[in-house]
């Protein structure tokens, strides 16, 4: 056995002390043991976890979570998107740090995290708790994986279930109602009828734009932080291309007038449409207006105009994978997922046609 046990001397008796050397040859030890059977014991299952590799250094233990939150910051951090990124330093800031950063990660319990998350979510979305815990997890999980700690307390704790908001459509008319009443009325037309995302829509340049073929190149995306635009790839990291609709090809060629090819479409043609103020902007104050004239239109965001797109293309017998490509989605069954109250109709004219077929083939 690889370690030394040795007696000693206290006012309440002998104890034992056990001497062992740790993976990366250096000598530690513990004392205390009042037997020297237990002292044996220790220095087995020390041994014992050294040969499979799962030893942990009980002195790395004291390191808190600030110091692993520094290298999750450097390493994991930068890998993300802008706005994930953002978001996630953002709430450790807010929600981790705070209760968590001078912690000994050895000296953190599930029970510990679990009625955390439990304030959490009496307070906050289930969404914001989320994030908060899979921040913290990230960073026990660096700890873990350096053999600081054997588990991530982390493991095996139930998070609160994301719930989605449900998607708001708009018909024809309510989108032309709805444009008509924005100071960007054209802008309003492309997202309800293309389905881009703010991001991808505002970074748009003249290049992407094939009118001939009718069809847009979506290439980049821009990011709304902080006050100003950081430009990335598309939310799925792939290029596509998304069918333009005729009656949009005079309005997108009037827009791109006068304008390099490096131009951006919406705006001025050097800078991207500013994202209206979600209170103040122009776009809130179009909604209002529109439920003036029509007080069926529902409050919608620029989102919504996503899920609209979504919505009449499938009203127009697009299919599934048809509407996948269009709004970039990484799976058909993610838009599903996403939309599956728009195919439940399906399901009746399904019904419908084969029973119709089977009438016409046995009659």
């Amino acid at each position: 056995m690889s370690g030394t046990i040795s007696k000693y001397e206290t006012k309440s008796g002998p104890r034992y002390r056990v001497q062992y050397r740790k993976p990366d040859k250096s000598v530690t030890g513990k004392r205390g043991f009042k037997t020297k059977k237990e002292a044996s014991l220790f220095l087995a299952s020390v041994t014992l976890k050294k040969v499979n590799g799962d030893y942990v250094d009980p002195t790395q233990g004291r390191r808190t979570v600030a110091m692993f939150a520094e290298q999750w910051k450097t390493s994991h951090l930068p890998k993300l998107k802008v706005s994930s990124r953002e978001g996630m330093l953002s709430s450790y800031r807010t929600h981790v740090e705070g209760r968590w950063g001078h912690r000994a990660v050895s000296s953190i319990r599930p029970s510990e995290i679990e009625d955390w998350i439990g304030e959490l979510s009496g307070a906050r979305a289930a969404q914001t708790v989320r994030r908060a815990a899979f921040a913290l997890s990230q960073i026990l999980n660096i700890a873990e994986r350096d053999r600081v700690i054997p588990r991530s307390p982390m493991a095996g704790v139930k998070l609160p279930k994301k719930s989605r908001k449900p998607p708001r459509y708009l018909t024809h008319a309510q989108v032309e109602t709805l444009a008509t009443c924005a100071e960007h009325p054209d802008f309003v037309r492309f997202l309800a009828y293309t389905g881009l995302r703010w991001g991808e829509a505002v970074e748009l340049q003249v290049r992407d734009l094939d009118m001939l073929r009718r069809r847009i190149s979506i290439e980049r995306n821009a990011v709304y932080v902080k006050g100003s635009y950081a430009v990335g790839t598309p939310k799925t990291g792939e290029r596509r291309e998304v069918p333009m609709p005729h009656f949009l090809v005079t309005t997108l060629a009037r827009a791109c007038e006068g304008k390099t090819r490096t131009g951006y479409v919406f705006g001025d043609g050097i800078a991207q449409l500013p994202y209206p103020h979600s209170e103040f902007g122009w776009f809130t104050k179009a909604v209002k207006a529109a439920q003036q004239v029509d007080d069926t239109i529902p409050r919608v965001t620029p989102h919504d105009l996503r899920h609209t797109a979504a919505s009449l293309a499938i009203q127009s017998g697009a299919n599934v994978k048809a509407v996948q490509r269009m709004l970039g989605h990484a799976s058909a069954a993610m838009t599903l997922d996403v939309y599956a109250d728009l195919f439940e109709e399906d399901l009746d004219d399904v019904a419908e046609a084969m029973a119709e077929a089977r009438a016409r083939a046995v009659s």
